[in-house]
């Protein structure tokens, strides 16, 4: 009888051995599943853009760097580089509210003008420069 006992305590350990050995693999396959597919790195620590402190950049290095695609033909509307006519439509309402329209963007125009590297007194100085003010 003793023997029936650690017989059939034996088994029931090697199933339950068997039982937890299934689980780990199966918790493994779902973290495998699970895992990120890649990283996401930003700033010039990945090689991208350094956003580097200090002066501000000017209204014309904006706009060679970021407006010209567009405010240079006038693309869907946009006021030309220059065009004094066009900004002065714009600007009719306060450099204050072209400047917020500019960084929330209007129209065709996405926000900040689509220059994730520019701060708000960029944009500024690039609406100065378009603008000739």
């Amino acid at each position: 009888m003793k023997q029936l006992k650690a017989l059939i305590l034996a088994a029931a350990t090697l199933v339950m051995a068997q039982a937890y050995a299934a689980t780990d693999v199966q918790a493994e396959k779902i973290r495998e599943r699970i895992a990120p597919a890649g990283e996401v790195c930003v700033g010039a620590e990945c090689g991208g853009l350094a956003v580097v402190a200090g002066e501000p950049r000017t209204g014309e290095e904006v706009y060679n760097t970021a407006c010209t695609a567009c405010h240079g033909v006038g693309i869907l509307g946009a006021p030309k580089n220059g065009d004094t006519a066009a900004w002065d439509d714009r600007l009719a309402k306060g450099m204050d509210a072209t400047l917020k329209n500019a960084l929330s963007g209007i129209n065709a125009m996405p926000p900040m003008g689509n220059c994730a590297t520019c701060s708000d007194d960029e944009i500024l100085n690039a609406i100065k420069y378009m603008s000739g003010r």
